[in-house]
C-alpha cells in the first residue's frame, strides 16, 4: 500500500480512501460534493474501492490517468497513422500509467514484399520495438508498463508469434494470445487446411511456393493442417504458459455495441475486450466484507446481497465519475471514452467468500453461490445506470434496441431494470469487468483471494517489486485462513473446503468461469494452473472445451522450477504464530 498507492504523508488507507473519495466527487454539483464525498468514502471504506490507477492516481498533483486498462492501433488500420506515430502514442499511454492491448494482426508477414514493410516492420519485430520502448520508459512509483499483443489465427506468422515466448524470456512486458475464430475451431475438429491470409503483396519467394490472390482482395501465403497450428498454441501454452487464448467471435456476439464496434483485442490482463481507443474504468469490491457468520460462528452463514446492491450502485456512480474527471493520454481515448462511458465493476476475495461459508470453490453449491454475486452485481448495477441516465442523459451512442432486443443483455434483466433502462437509457455501454485485482487485494483487502481466483496458498512467500528498483520477498496470509484460525483451538486441522489453487481441477477452474460469465458484460481475468506433468493433449481438450462453453478467454499456467516465481509455497506458520489483531479489524 505504502509503495504503490499511498500519496505524501499518507500512511493508512483510509487516508486513501479520504482522498480518492475526494477527488472524485468533483464531478458532482458543487453543493453536493461534500455529501457524495462521504458516500464515496463509507463505500471504500465496506470494500467498494477503485482499481490500482484510482487507488494511486486521484487527488494528486501528477500527470497520470486514473484508467487502468487500454487498446490502441499499432499504426495501420487507422488512417493517417504511421507505425512510429502508432509506437508514440502507445508510450504516452504506458508512461500515464495505463496498461495496453493491441491487434498486431493488420502488419505484414515477415514473408511480405518488402515495398509493403519500408514503413513497417513484420510482426515479431514490430512486437520487439514495442517492448524495447516500454522497458525504457520511466514510470512513477513501482509500477511497470504492462501490454497485450494479439494476432489473429490466419496470420501467416501466427507460429512465430505462438513460439516468440518459448522459454518466458522474450518481450517481457507483453502477454500474448491469439483471437481464434469459429471457423478455426471447427477446421481443427474437422481435422480441415487452414488458411493463412494477408492483404499484403507476399515476396517473390511466397510467390513462387503457391501464394495466391483470393477474391476477397486477401492473399493466401499458404495452408497449415488446422490441428498443427492447434497443437503449437496448446504446446507452447503448456510450456510458456502463453499464448493465451481470445475466442474472439464469442467476444463479438456477446459485446453489447457489437451493431457499432468490432473487437480484436483486450487489456493485458485479458478481462477488458476494446475497441481501439477504447479504455475502461475499473473497480472491484471485496467480497469478504460482505460474509454474515463466516464459517457457521454465531449462525448460518450468508452473503448480504442486500449489502451488495447498494455497494455497486455507488460504485456505479463513482466510476462514472472517473471518465469526466481523469486525464487521457490521448484525444482519441477521451472521444472513445466519452461516447460509450465504459465502466468495469468486478470482485475480489471470490474464493475466500466461499471458503468463509464452508463452501468448496470446486462445488455446485460454490458454483451457485458465486453466480448469485455476479447476477447481483450484473442487475444493480444496470438499475443504477439507467438512474444516472435519468440524471445526467445516456451515453452519446445508447440506441435502445443494443439493450432491449430479444437477443440483447436486457432479456436476461429483471421486468423493473428493464422498464427503467426503456425510459431512461443506459449511461455506460458496459458495466462489469472481473479484474485481477492482485495488487489492490493485498493492499486494501488483508491478502484476499484475488479476483475470481482460488488461493495461492494460505502462507506464503512474494516477491515485490519497489519503486526504487529494488524487490522485496515478504510473507503472505491468506485472509480467510488468517480468520479461521483466530476462531480455531492451535492446531485444528484445515477443513476441507479451504481450497489452494493446485488443488483444482483444471475442468472445474472452468466450470466457474463458465458460471459467472453470463453475468459479465465484458470479459473475466482467468488463469487455469496445470501440474508439472500436463500434456499438450490435455491443454488442447481444455481449451476446446472452454470454446464450446461459451468463454471469452483463457490462459494456462504450468509452474517451472527453472524459472523465478513471483510466489513461492515455502512458508509453514502454526496457530501459535498467527497474527494477534483482532478478526474485526482484518481487511
Amino acid at each position: 500500500m505504502a509503495d504503490r498507492y499511498a500519496g505524501p504523508n499518507e500512511v493508512s488507507a483510509r487516508q486513501i480512501y479520504r482522498r480518492v473519495a475526494r477527488a472524485l466527487s468533483k464531478a458532482e454539483p458543487a453543493e453536493q460534493r461534500a455529501a457524495i464525498a462521504q458516500v464515496f468514502l463509507r463505500n471504500m471504506t465496506l470494500g467498494a474501492i477503485g482499481a490500482g490507477r484510482i487507488m494511486a492516481n486521484a487527488g494528486r498533483d501528477i500527470h497520470a490517468t486514473m484508467v487502468n486498462c487500454f487498446v490502441q492501433p499499432v499504426g495501420v488500420g487507422a488512417p493517417g497513422l504511421s507505425f512510429e506515430a502508432g509506437l508514440d502514442e502507445a508510450c504516452k499511454t504506458l508512461a500515464m500509467g495505463g496498461g495496453v492491448g493491441y491487434d498486431f494482426s493488420a502488419l505484414p508477414p515477415a514473408s511480405a514484399d518488402p515495398k509493403a514493410r519500408d514503413s513497417m516492420p513484420g510482426v515479431c519485430a514490430a512486437i520487439d520495438r514495442y517492448d524495447a520502448a516500454c522497458a525504457g520508459l520511466t514510470f512513477q512509483g513501482s509500477r511497470r508498463g504492462a501490454q497485450m499483443a494479439v494476432l489473429a489465427c490466419n496470420h501467416p506468422d501466427i507460429l512465430e508469434f505462438v513460439r516468440a515466448k518459448h522459454g518466458r524470456t522474450r518481450w517481457s512486458t507483453f502477454n500474448i494470445s491469439v483471437a481464434v475464430t469459429d471457423a478455426f475451431m471447427t477446421a481443427v475438429q474437422q481435422d480441415e487446411a487452414w488458411s493463412l491470409l494477408h492483404p499484403a503483396l507476399p515476396d517473390a519467394r511466397s510467390i513462387s511456393l503457391g501464394a495466391a490472390k483470393l477474391a476477397c482482395g486477401l492473399w493466401r501465403y499458404g495452408q497449415v493442417p488446422a490441428r498443427t497450428l492447434w497443437r503449437a498454441i496448446a504446446g507452447q501454452a503448456v510450456h510458456s504458459s502463453e499464448p493465451g487464448i481470445l475466442y474472439i467471435d464469442t467476444i463479438n456476439r456477446a459485446n453489447n455495441l457489437r451493431a457499432v464496434e468490432t473487437l480484436r483485442a483486450t487489456n493485458p490482463c485479458g478481462e477488458q475486450p476494446l475497441p481501439d481507443y477504447g479504455g475502461c474504468v475499473l473497480g472491484p469490491i471485496n467480497l469478504t466484507r460482505l460474509v454474515r457468520h463466516p464459517f457457521g460462528l454465531g449462525g448460518q452463514p450468508t452473503v448480504d446481497l442486500k449489502r451488495l446492491g447498494q455497494m455497486v450502485r455507488t460504485q456505479v456512480r463513482m466510476l462514472d465519475n472517473v471518465i469526466d474527471l481523469t486525464e487521457w493520454p490521448l484525444p482519441a481515448q477521451a472521444a472513445q471514452a466519452h461516447s460509450k462511458r465504459r465502466i468495469g465493476i468486478g470482485v475480489t476475495g471470490l474464493a475466500d467468500m466461499l471458503a468463509m461459508m464452508k463452501l468448496r470453490y470446486d462445488s455446485e453449491p460454490g458454483r451457485s453461490a458465486a453466480r448469485a454475486v455476479a447476477r447481483c452485481i450484473r442487475d444493480h448495477a444496470y438499475a443504477a445506470s439507467a438512474a444516472l441516465a435519468a440524471q445526467r442523459g445516456p451515453f452519446p451512442l445508447y440506441r435502445p434496441n443494443d439493450y432491449l432486443a430479444a437477443d440483447a443483455i436486457g432479456s436476461a434483466l429483471p421486468v423493473a431494470v428493464r422498464q427503467a433502462i426503456a425510459a431512461h437509457g443506459l449511461r455506460n455501454s458496459h458495466l462489469v469487468s472481473f479484474a485481477p485485482a492482485g495488487s489492490v487485494s493485498l493492499a486494501f483487502a488483508d491478502g484476499c483471494s484475488s479476483g475470481i481466483e482460488p488461493a495461492f496458498d494460505w502462507a506464503y512467500r512474494r516477491r515485490l517489486q519497489l519503486r526504487d528498483d529494488n524487490t522485496a520477498e515478504m510473507v503472505v496470509e491468506n485472509h480467510a485462513w488468517r480468520l479461521w484460525k483466530h476462531s480455531q483451538p492451535p492446531g485444528s486441522p484445515i477443513p476441507e473446503y479451504f481450497r489452494k489453487s493446485a488443488d483444482i481441477a483444471p475442468a472445474d477452474h472452468l466450470f466457474m468461469l463458465a458460471g459467472m460469465q453470463p453475468f459479465v458484460d465484458a470479459a473475466i481475468s482467468k488463469t487455469v494452473p496445470v501440474p508439472g506433468n500436463y500434456r499438450t493433449e490435455d491443454a488442447q481438450e481444455l481449451f476446446m472445451l472452454a470454446w464450446r462453453m461459451g468463454l471469452k478467454g483463457l490462459t494456462v499456467f504450468r509452474p517451472d522450477a527453472h524459472l523465478a516465481e513471483v510466489m513461492t509455497s515455502s512458508v509453514n506458520v502454526s496457530a501459535s504464530e498467527c497474527p494477534t489483531r483482532s478478526p474485526d479489524t482484518c481487511g
